[in-house]
């Protein structure tokens, strides 16, 4: 299926589109420290191009897509921002205005799973919607889908076509019942039980288990804070040793990017992109649903 990948990031929602079968043709952002990720990791092209500009729809139609993909940079929605409605959330607008124009038979958007509170999301559905999508729209808990992180996302996917909800039953059955743990995905590769993520306040726990889903990787990495004060939920005390902060290459992992792939820049650079990525395991889960439907609709029509 021939597949662009919009708002792509250093290519975790690529390389999880890849692995499933898709054939992504290109892609596009305009961070230059993720392109750079990216053009070192696929051998399709990734273009720096700001999507809002007038050549953008036909710059994408050129490559005939069977399916758009990707992720409207989302800190506006996000828990970890203000929650306004900013220049990021017409992104989102714009994705569904470019899908509408290109119409391609098939899009899947993520996103920051609150986005099904704003105002934008509605706006959003109608564009799709007129332009003849049915829609299916999951909030997916990454750690039961091949990824070992509690990270939840909002996938909405488009057919042409179809009814509304038309994948909704393929994504619950494929789910898996018990979370994936990081030692279920690493095994004891980390060689530490106990590590830290720095979490978004203090009012939450820091240090988590190999035997848990990780937390939510973020664009952040720092070290374990002099004097940090044990929190009720820590799974070890750092002041006893034995626990250690993970390592970019580490973090990309725990995001189920492959050994293989590079990581080239300025190291926050590297943390943020890493931290902004579709784990790509999670972004596989999606894409084969799809490749399954989309081959039971072919044999159904043969």
């Amino acid at each position: 299926m021939r597949t662009v990948d919009l708002f792509c990031g250093c290519g975790g929602m690529s390389l999880g589109f890849q692995n499933a079968g898709a054939e992504v043709l290109a892609a596009y952002d305009n961070w230059e420290p993720a392109i750079n990720i990216y053009r070192d990791n696929f051998k399709h092209p990734v273009h720096s191009l700001d999507l809002n500009s007038p050549e953008a729809i036909g710059h994408i139609k050129a490559y005939k897509p069977e399916m758009i993909i990707g992720g409207p940079p989302c800190q506006d929605f996000s828990i970890a921002g203000n929650r306004n409605m900013g220049e990021r959330a017409n992104l989102t607008i714009r994705f569904a205005t470019i899908v509408s124009e290109i119409r391609p038979t098939w899009f899947v958007m993520e996103n920051v799973y609150n986005i099904e509170r704003m105002p934008i999301l509605p706006k959003a559905k109608k564009i799709l919607k007129k332009a003849g999508y049915g829609i299916t729209i999951r909030i997916l808990n990454a750690s039961h889908c091949g990824v070992p992180q509690a990270r939840r996302r909002f996938f909405m996917i488009g057919l042409l076509g179809a009814k509304d909800d038309f994948l909704g039953r393929s994504l619950d059955l494929a789910q898996s019942k018990v979370q994936m743990t990081v030692r279920d995905y690493l095994g004891d590769s980390l060689n530490t039980q106990f590590y830290y993520m720095h979490p978004r306040s203090y009012n939450r726990r820091g240090v988590f288990s190999i035997d848990e889903p990780s937390a939510t990787i973020r664009g952040v990495n720092r070290p374990i804070p002099q004097g940090y004060k044990k929190h009720h939920g820590d799974k070890a005390d750092p002041a006893e040793g034995g626990v250690r902060e993970l390592t970019a290459k580490e973090r990309s992992y725990i995001q189920t990017f492959p050994v293989g792939f590079v990581f080239e820049g300025k190291k926050t650079d590297i943390e943020q992109a890493i931290g902004n990525a579709v784990p790509v395991k999670l972004a596989e889960f999606v894409a084969r649903r799809i490749i399954e439907y989309s081959q039971k609709g072919s044999e159904g029509h043969s």
